[in-house]
């Protein structure tokens, strides 16, 4: 897993937006809080709930005999510190992973963030600073001085059928001297990104720069002169709301030329899906220009290789079984 030696000052409150995401992403953490919350607000977590979630772990937690029995309410505080920032002590996010059973790629990734790791970026909370004047990305990002010469993803989809997770290798060139550091634009279901191979960290606030559009750099390991050349290695994390169609749907989208496009989509177990298609779409818009049908391999996901895209999107969008849903 990716490392730094250079820690942030916000690392721990960058670890309770991502704890708090989490506990908002639909799936199971939000259910288990849900089933014990009288009152809903759409957005918001209640924290009453959650108290009561990591009071009834502590409950069944073997404990001395005189260590007395903690209630919802007497952890309230501990939640809201905890959720809004203000405090997240190592023995409350502990409280948290055990309670809510994170999976370990998850609570890796709240203690290299608690720790300071500036590798990774949450995309939401406090570090989303709107940017009103933006509202083209090009003029937010300003002139590209590099260009791809490869890009593979491998992308997970988790037990509800959408997308999870991915994990990008990208080969850039520098069509400039001095080159540092690349833009990194994705929409507001990504969640996290998390840099390795390649990347030193990611600099700077995240950038709200359109309606569903955030931005942020990543600094290079090296920098680059005109035509050299380096692999990239980064990790995203996503969250899509219940039964959100574009959670079945993977496009990557050549603005400018793109080489060596290389797609596999791998579908959880649990959740396979009813059928895959491979499609062609007009660019950002949702009108598919041709499509065609493609089978799962022993390993439930599907590939496709593309020799070189431009100004168009291609991808992998699927539907449920509908036999597998409740």
């Amino acid at each position: 897993m990716p490392r730094t030696n250079v820690g942030r000052p916000d690392g721990r409150r960058a670890a309770s937006d991502y704890l708090r995401e989490l506990l908002l992403k639909p799936g199971g953490y939000r259910r288990a809080w849900e089933q014990y919350a009288t009152r809903e607000r759409r957005g918001t977590i209640n924290q009453l709930a959650v108290a009561e979630v990591l009071a009834r772990y502590l409950q069944s937690a073997p404990r001395p005999a005189a260590h007395p029995t903690v209630t919802p309410h007497q952890l309230k505080d501990t939640v809201s510190r905890a959720l809004t920032g203000r405090l997240l002590s190592r023995s409350a996010l502990t409280l948290f992973i055990d309670a809510f059973g994170l999976s370990e790629h998850e609570a890796g990734r709240l203690w290299r963030l608690w720790n300071g790791a500036a590798t990774i970026g949450v995309m939401s909370g406090t570090h989303a600073v709107p940017v009103d004047a933006e509202q083209d990305v090009d003029a937010a990002i300003g002139s590209r001085r590099h260009q791809t010469l490869a890009l593979h993803d491998h992308v997970w989809t988790g037990p509800d059928g959408q997308i999870d997770r991915q994990r990008t290798m990208h080969v850039i060139e520098a069509t400039a001297p001095g080159v540092d550091r690349i833009p990194f634009v994705c929409d507001t279901n990504v969640l996290t990104v998390e840099v390795g191979q390649g990347c030193k960290e990611l600099a700077g606030q995240v950038r709200r720069i359109g309606g569903d559009i955030f931005a942020t750099e990543i600094l290079l390991s090296r920098t680059l002169d005109i035509g050299e050349t380096l692999t990239l290695e980064y990790w995203l994390s996503y969250r899509y709301p219940p039964d959100d169609p574009s959670g079945r749907e993977y496009r990557c989208a050549g603005m400018s030329q793109l080489q060596n496009l290389d797609v596999r989509v791998e579908f959880h177990p649990d959740r396979l899906p009813g059928q895959v298609w491979w499609a062609h779409w007009d660019g950002s818009d949702s009108t598919v220009l041709e499509r065609e049908a493609v089978t799962l391999d022993s390993q439930n996901s599907v590939h496709r290789y593309v020799r070189s895209l431009e100004r168009t999107a291609v991808g992998f969008y699927w539907e449920p079984d509908g036999d597998s849903l409740d």
